[in-house]
């Protein structure tokens, strides 16, 4: 009887948590600790080699997955800052200076879903209040505005060309609200729960939600205690589909605006702080993320009996194509070229991040054309590089021979190392001499992310030499080195957790390279 409620009360579990945070989770009970599909509760006395094990099994959402493989998200920061030219509002802006006479939402997601970009958001609200929508919350929004006389609505307009386009569609909601009298009371809470329920009812599927960590003083001088923990309910309630970042509990903020990520990128990280029974403990999946999420290494082994959770909570790394955020002219001359803004994609998506690229419009309401002969050339470049694969035509000749699944452009296949004697490394014969330097690889995360260390070498006819070598892999990893030309190549996974299940390999020739 005893073991009969244990499970009845493992089902109700289960069930609860599908319905409240739209998680598909698995229930185990192993050496004590519980494990779900994305999160797992640790025991402190577990050992070593069970945490391992626990980390190597972990793996995204559906919600997660999805994002992961978007790459490249397109963030718009737009609104009262574009016309007071400033990068942070103050909430005193008159409403009556928004007037973007040519504004075109449209041009704006054609020109990212033309530069590769599959998801935009929008700052549906900055720290400044005023929000792009005629929200019934505040008056410090559009309908006060000269724009479409008051009956203009921008969320709208970009979720509109978002789907026209068949690009996602995310919404930024700045939690600190520097208008709003409020803020620094349980009111405010109410305040944007209404808030979120209108972008999340109004607008048709939301893909992503956005927050920041930002909390400065309201106009009362009193700092805003945010209930994370029910705003995320709610966008669980109201868009179940949607991810939750980067101070939410799908995405983490990587630690930089730089656009370049860690060398060493692990999506399972330790979350909480063991035996502290305060804020600082984290044991359910969808809690307000707590701890240092900045430093230079979250989730190696030393790392993962620092939490008193595991989670597969993946990076998102932020750069803006200009030094601002907002549009300002007098940065027309500083957007980021083709060349920097190829080497922020190999530091970001192939870190195993997803960037998240901003892109402001200007005053006229439309994206300059200095920014979209950037995002153009940009294009140009990636599509350059990785437009032949020098291993489509290669035949294994070591161990391991089920070389088909690394070169099908399927992340969702993959062929899983036995890392036994030598099948830890695949040998390829490239059949003729062929130049390259840049190396691509894919772990098929709904396995897991398993690889900590590997090495590619090649052949110069009298011995093995490394061409180059790395850490993590991900989702993906690129690394671009010296060119080398040679007739064969091996790849060399030197340790992993568990069986690694790689999903694809591909070695590129990148022409303007500028390495040795």
């Amino acid at each position: 009887m005893m073991e009969l409620n244990r499970n009845h009360k493992n089902i109700l579990y289960k069930r609860l948590h599908k319905l409240l945070f739209g998680l598909v989770f698995i229930s185990i009970n192993l050496t004590g600790y519980s494990q779900h599909k994305n999160f797992a509760v640790i025991n402190k006395s577990i050992s070593e080699k069970e945490l391992v094990k626990i980390a190597a099994n972990i793996v995204p959402s559906r919600q997660q997955l999805r994002w992961q493989r978007l790459e490249l998200t397109g963030f718009i920061h737009f609104g009262i800052n574009t016309f007071t030219g400033r990068e942070w509002g103050n909430g005193k802006e008159d409403p009556k200076i928004f007037n973007p006479t040519e504004l075109d939402a449209i041009q704006w997601v054609k020109v990212c879903k033309e530069a590769g970009i599959k998801q935009v958001i929008l700052t549906a609200k900055h720290h400044d209040g005023f929000c792009l929508w005629p929200t019934k919350t505040t008056e410090h929004s559009v309908k006060n505005s000269p724009w479409k006389n008051g009956k203009g609505d921008v969320v709208k307009e970009v979720a509109d060309a978002c789907r026209e386009m068949g690009v996602g569609f995310g919404v930024y909601l700045s939690p600190w609200d520097m208008n709003n009298a409020s803020y620094g009371t349980e009111a405010y809470n109410d305040f944007f729960i209404n808030q979120l329920t209108e972008l999340l009812t109004q607008y048709g599927k939301v893909d992503e939600v956005w927050f920041d960590g930002a909390n400065g003083e309201g106009p009362n001088g009193k700092k805003q205690v945010y209930d994370f923990e029910r705003w995320y309910a709610h966008i669980r309630k109201l868009q179940p589909q949607t991810v939750i970042a980067v101070s939410g509990p799908d995405v983490r903020w990587v630690g930089t605006e730089t656009g370049h990520g860690r060398e060493e990128e692990w999506s399972v990280v330790p979350m909480g702080k063991r035996n502290v029974l305060t804020a600082g403990s984290q044991t359910k999946a969808d809690e307000a993320p707590a701890g240092d999420m900045t430093g230079q290494v979250l989730g190696s082994r030393a790392q993962l009996k620092d939490g008193d959770a595991l989670k597969w909570y993946p990076a998102e790394t932020d750069v803006s194509i200009r030094p601002g955020w907002f549009y300002h002219e007098s940065e027309d001359k500083k957007v980021k070229t083709p060349e920097y803004l190829k080497e922020i994609y190999f530091n970001s998506v192939g870190r195993n991040g997803v960037l998240l690229l901003n892109i402001p419009p200007d005053k006229r309401g439309l994206l300059t054309d200095f920014d979209v002969s950037a995002l153009k050339g940009w294009r140009e470049k990636l599509d350059h590089i990785f437009a032949v694969n020098l291993l489509k035509e290669a035949k294994a000749v070591g161990a391991v021979k089920k070389i088909k699944p690394l070169l099908d452009d399927n992340d969702a296949t993959h062929y899983l190392f036995p890392m036994k004697g030598n099948k830890n490394t695949v040998e390829m014969d490239l059949n003729e001499e062929k130049t390259f330097n840049v190396l691509l690889l894919q772990e098929n995360i709904t396995i897991g992310q398993r690889v900590e260390k590997f090495v590619l070498e090649y052949w110069d006819n009298t011995e093995w030499k490394k061409a180059t070598e790395g850490t993590t892999i991900g989702f993906k990893r690129l690394l671009e080195f010296p060119t080398i030309t040679a007739s064969k190549v091996r790849f060399r996974i030197v340790s992993s957790r568990l069986k690694p299940a790689l999903s694809e390999i591909g070695l590129y020739f990148n022409k303007e390279s500028k390495k040795g």
